[in-house]
């Protein structure tokens, strides 16, 4: 069983509350005795062992914790908003496939609008779903989530390989790098005006197949491609 608590972990007592004592108790049907490891979403992690758990709390002892080597490359993803559960669905499933960090941006297509005064309320409702994702996926690190206000700001965070998908693009391989970013286009693909300033900004195009893949499918296929290329 797997919990996150809050950073930093350190060895010793430890009481949970919220969520996590929610599924440890309601869910899992832990009982005192029973092992967990812990992890604080920032790369550590310390097995622990239930000492007693009631109704609103689970204290744990926590041994010494240990650094979980990041693997490489780190896989950013500039994603659009998607409408609906599609949303979710393509967050979790970018967890699963290992990427390392996601950027929202504003794209001039996209159904869905991050509105600046529900920005801070939304951004916490994803980060709620990486965090059970990653659970999940048994990853002791939480993807990264925020929200930049241009594409241009988004294209400023990428370093290493810079990949754009494109669907009238041919596929080639992914060559070796220590870092890569995607970007990803909404449900009506990515503007022209889009493609050029990408282009500018030093990112190769990248066809995932013959088919048009949806814009929650797209991102989760060329990060799991990436991974696959890197063994890692």
């Amino acid at each position: 069983m797997r919990i996150f608590v809050a950073p930093p972990l350190a060895a010793g007592e430890l009481t949970i509350t919220g969520d996590e004592h929610h599924y440890l108790h309601r869910v899992r049907r832990a009982r005192a005795g029973d092992s967990v490891e812990l992890v604080d979403g920032e790369g550590h992690r310390a097995a622990a062992t239930i000492e007693r758990i009631t109704a609103e709390t689970t204290v744990v002892r926590a041994g010494v914790p240990e650094r979980v080597a990041d693997a490489l490359p780190r896989v950013r993803a500039l994603l659009p908003l998607i409408k609906g559960d599609r949303m979710d669905t393509c967050l979790e499933k970018l967890v699963e496939v290992g990427v390392d960090e996601i950027v929202l941006w504003p794209a001039a297509r996209a159904v869905v609008r991050l509105e600046p005064d529900r920005r801070d309320a939304r951004l916490a409702k994803y980060r709620a779903a990486l965090q059970a994702a990653a659970r999940q996926a048994g990853r002791a690190q939480v993807p990264a989530i925020t929200a930049a206000d241009s594409l241009a700001a988004a294209a400023a965070l990428a370093t290493g390989t810079r990949l754009v998908l494109d669907p009238g693009a041919e596929r080639a391989p992914i060559a070796p790098a220590d870092d890569v970013t995607i970007v990803s286009g909404p449900e009506g693909g990515l503007a022209p005006e889009e493609l050029d300033a990408l282009a500018t900004a030093g990112f190769t195009s990248l066809g995932l197949g013959p088919r048009v893949l949806r814009a929650e499918t797209a991102p989760v296929v060329a990060v799991a491609l990436v991974r696959a290329a890197t063994n890692s």
